[in-house]
Formats: C-alpha cells, sequence, structure tokens
C-alpha cells in the first residue's frame, strides 16, 4: 500500500494534544518553529481530561522535581496573563493538614527543607487552621499554608496552548509506526491518513508513552497509575483551597502498586468540590471500585465534617503516567535521533507542563536550557534502539 503525504512538513512533530503536549507545541511555536500536534483522539482526551488541574510545590521534596515545578509556577502566572480567563487559572494556595504531633514534626521538617530550596510556605498552628479553612475538623495539630500553589482548568488550558501555538492539528490519527531516515533516525510518523515528515518527533502521550516508544525501538517505562476522584454537587465555597493530609506527601513518593488513598479536598470556581486521591497499578483497569469511592469520602468527610450531606454528582477516574523513579522523561533520546520524550509526570504534569515545553523547545533549538535537564534523560532506564 502507498501512504501519502500531508503538504507542508512541519519542523516538529508532537505526538499527543495533552497539556504537556500542547505546553510544548506552544513553546516550540514560540521559540520560531512550526508545529504539527498528532493524536488518536480529541485534545485533552486521556490524562489531562481527567485530571484536577493541580500547580502543586507542596508536594514536592526538594530536588529536580521541585526545580521543574518552581519554574513551571512562574511560566503558568505569564501564561495566565496571555491566555483567556477560561483557563480557570487560581492562585488559591494549598493547605497540608496533620492529624497529630508527630505527623506536623514530620511536616515541619519537611517544610524546612523545601524552604531552603526555594518554596514559600507558612507554619499555622491547630488554633490557626480555621482561619485558613473554616470547615476543617476540630482536633487537628496543625498545618502548613503553601501561598504558590495554584489550579487551572486542565483540559481548557491544553486546548488553549494549542490554539496559541497555531500547530496544526491531526486529531483522530493515531501513530502506526516511525519514519526514518537513511541512517535509522527519525524523520516523521505514519499514520492511517498518510505519512508526516519532520525531522523531530515529541512524544508527548502520557500513560502510552512507553508503547509509543517501543514503536520506535526504545524503553521508556511508564506505567499506568490509575487514580478516582468524586465530583460534589456545587456548594458555596466551604473549601478555599486545596487542602490535603500530611499522608499525601508519602502516597505520591510511593513506589507501590497496591492501592493508596488519602484525603484531597479542594473548591472550585464553578462551585463543586473534588475529592481524590486514590492511587493504585492495575494496568487500563476501569472498573469502577464502590470501596475505593467510599473511602475517599470517608476520609473527606472526616477532614471536613461539612461534606457528610454532600451529594456527589458524578465521579471519574484517570491514568497517571508513572515512571519507576518518579522523575519525568524529557529531552532528546541519543538512542534514536530525531526522537524526543516528554512523559511520565505521573500526577504532576499539569503543573509541570510549561518547564517541560520551555525544556523540550531548548533541546529543538539548540539554545540553553532554563534549569538542568540531566535528571530527566531519557536513556536514563534500559533498551536500546531498535529497526521497529
Amino acid at each position: 500500500m502507498r501512504h501519502g503525504q500531508f503538504l507542508d512538513a512541519p519542523d516538529v512533530i508532537v505526538v499527543g494534544a495533552g497539556v504537556v503536549g500542547a505546553a510544548c507545541a506552544y513553546y516550540a511555536a514560540r521559540a520560531g518553529l512550526s508545529v504539527a500536534v498528532v493524536d488518536r483522539g480529541p485534545v485533552a482526551g486521556g490524562t489531562t481530561g481527567a485530571g484536577e488541574g493541580n500547580l502543586l510545590v507542596s508536594d514536592k521534596e526538594p530536588g529536580p522535581e521541585l526545580e521543574l515545578a518552581l519554574l513551571s509556577l512562574r511560566l503558568w502566572r505569564a501564561l495566565a496573563a496571555e491566555l483567556p480567563p477560561e483557563i480557570e487559572y487560581e492562585t488559591k494556595g494549598g493547605l497540608v493538614v496533620a492529624s497529630d504531633e508527630p505527623g506536623m514534626a514530620a511536616l515541619r521538617a519537611f517544610r524546612a527543607a523545601q524552604e531552603r530550596a526555594g518554596v514559600r510556605s507558612d507554619h499555622l498552628p491547630a488554633d490557626r487552621l480555621r482561619d485558613a479553612e473554616p470547615h476543617l475538623a476540630p482536633g487537628l495539630a496543625g498545618g502548613v499554608l503553601y501561598p504558590q500553589d495554584a489550579q487551572v482548568q486542565p483540559a481548557l488550558a491544553a486546548a488553549h496552548l494549542l490554539r496559541a501555538s497555531g500547530a496544526r492539528l491531526h486529531l483522530g490519527a493515531e501513530v502506526t509506526a516511525f519514519l526514518r531516515g537513511p541512517e535509522g533516525a527519525v524523520r516523521g510518523v505514519r499514520t492511517p491518513r498518510g505519512d508526516l515528515p519532520a525531522p523531530a518527533v515529541v512524544n508527548a502521550t502520557g500513560t502510552w508513552a512507553g508503547r509509543l516508544a517501543a514503536l520506535a525501538g526504545v524503553t521508556v517505562p511508564v506505567l499506568p497509575r490509575r487514580g478516582c476522584v468524586l465530583v460534589t454537587e456545587p456548594l458555596p465555597r466551604v473549601v478555599r483551597r486545596k487542602v490535603y493530609a500530611a499522608d499525601y506527601v508519602a502516597d505520591v513518593a510511593s513506589g507501590s502498586a497496591a492501592l493508596q488513598t488519602s484525603a484531597v479536598v479542594e473548591g472550585t470556581p464553578a462551585g463543586p468540590v473534588l475529592i481524590g486521591a486514590s492511587r493504585e497499578r492495575i494496568g487500563f483497569d476501569r472498573t469502577l471500585s464502590a470501596g475505593v469511592l467510599r473511602r475517599l469520602a470517608a476520609q473527606a468527610a472526616a477532614l471536613f465534617p461539612v461534606l457528610a450531606g454532600v451529594r456527589v454528582l458524578r465521579t471519574y477516574q484517570g491514568f497517571r503516567p508513572y515512571l519507576p523513579d518518579h522523575l519525568p522523561a524529557i529531552g532528546p533520546d541519543p538512542r534514536l535521533p530525531g526522537l524526543l520524550h516528554a512523559c511520565g509526570h505521573e500526577g504532576a504534569g499539569i503543573g509541570l507542563a510549561p518547564a517541560t515545553g520551555r525544556l523540550i523547545a531548548a533541546a529543538l533549538t539548540g539554545t540553553p536550557a532554563p534549569l538542568d535537564a540531566r535528571p530527566f534523560r531519557p536513556e536514563r532506564f534500559a533498551g536500546g534502539a531498535g529497526q521497529g
């Protein structure tokens, strides 16, 4: 069968129309490159569309991911001034609470290390918690307020980043193969609609990034880590910020495949309260678990008793793109010239998207990166190039 070709080959193809792919497209276009975005589904049809839109530093220990998050927060502020208000950018801050004194001691130590890395925070003793969140349960030991934490509406943010990029969109077009040059380098992608040539291809396919990498003949061991969210009926602003229990930080850092749940509660500008968070590695199983939902609801009501009688209107679940060392893979893949990766952000992809896009744009144009990208190199995982 003879494959046709799209006209006007771009400088770079981004595979994936979620928020990470959209940010890669946006910053590549800002750097002067022409961009095409290919996705087998719609914009934000995967993990982005199932996300809560968190832009967090509060849950990150000092290290490369926190540096990426701090840069991204600065970039999100700039984007909020440029993109339409429909992205619902809100600098509401985050509050982490401890139920007992040992938990509070651990939280204070975590906060001290974060502050040395550039995170701003305020210690709230037990008698000040209700000044910040009047509906919190009594008896908590204290908390830490993180004013830098923010939120966006993720699907709309992705859509407006793509629109601002001017990228040509090829939606409903699954990549079935990589085009190769005479020396084996990537030179574009093949879809059922035809061949799309380009000198560079960015793998920003979220939980499917491992499969796309394998199609190119390299290993990036992304696995899906499922999470569920409950959405309540619209309420007055009974939860002002993102509020979560201190054990959420440990769940984020854990590599366990077993089910983990910890209370994460946040209000939204539209009124509904979002309740999470669960984590489990069970492949792409979308079977709804009533037990998980009951655990999340009970933990949220323990944190905010006012929610005990509130109706849950719907639930949804998504898959976080998990990598074993909890760091994303960002940048060129030296095992296969022409291929770059922007994947494996787990539950932080929305928050980390702008800095990821900046790193990809710097790699594409050969310009200095905004931070040290070496911890995110894709080749840190086993596996070599093949001819697939």
